[in-house]
């Protein structure tokens, strides 16, 4: 499948985040950890809170390196980039085909995951995507003349803002000018669900 779409479709990106690992989780599920393949994606975006290094130079692998890995802190992270020891910044904007895109931890926005909040954080970074950690139910939201993507936790590790268990999830992009697709990955009862959401520029 990742063959096919990196054939077909522009440029891929692994949005991931909240891995946890190890204080709420074990490691990524092994359903995600097969199509986790390295050098078919160009560039990973991680919403933070991996804390473990290990995960961090696990990313790089996936692209061959860390110029097109793009990870912001997590509120719980205590990874250091290893190749200049600099903390992560805690927002961050790159440029995919015609979009800018915004990547955020989430735990800048008050109340969590509050629309109208990150509308404001997306104008105050002057992007068109606002990618943000943490999770929605619906994966893609448009609102308010922008697009929100929260690809929620890799590995499922649980919320203290959720009462609920958290299915373990990431979103693949595919982006090829003014043109996004997002594919929502969801695992759901040992079974891999994926949607598919569109949208233009």
């Amino acid at each position: 499948l990742l063959s096919t779409m990196a054939s077909n479709f522009g440029e891929l990106v692994l949005l991931l985040g909240d891995h946890h690992l190890p204080s709420r989780a074990t490691s990524i599920p092994e359903q995600f950890q097969r199509m986790l393949v390295p050098h078919k994606m160009q560039h990973v975006i991680c919403t933070g809170n991996i804390e473990s290094p290990q995960e961090y130079e696990r990313l790089r692998e996936l692209v061959g390196g860390g110029s097109n890995v793009h990870c912001v802190s997590g509120d719980y992270d205590f990874v250091q980039q290893q190749h200049n020891q600099q903390q992560l910044d805690d927002k961050k904007v790159v440029q995919l085909g015609k979009f800018r895109i915004g990547i955020i931890g989430g735990h800048q926005v008050v109340p969590l995951g509050d629309l109208s909040a990150l509308a404001m954080m997306r104008r105050k970074m002057n992007v068109d995507v606002l990618i943000c950690g943490w999770r929605r139910k619906e994966g893609v939201v448009e609102h308010d003349g922008g697009y929100y993507i929260f690809p929620g936790s890799i590995t499922g590790a649980y919320s203290s803002h959720s009462t609920t268990s958290i299915n373990p999830s990431f979103i693949l992009l595919a982006v090829q000018g003014s043109n996004m697709v997002c594919y929502v990955y969801e695992l759901k009862d040992g079974e891999v669900d994926v949607s598919k959401i569109e949208f233009a520029k």
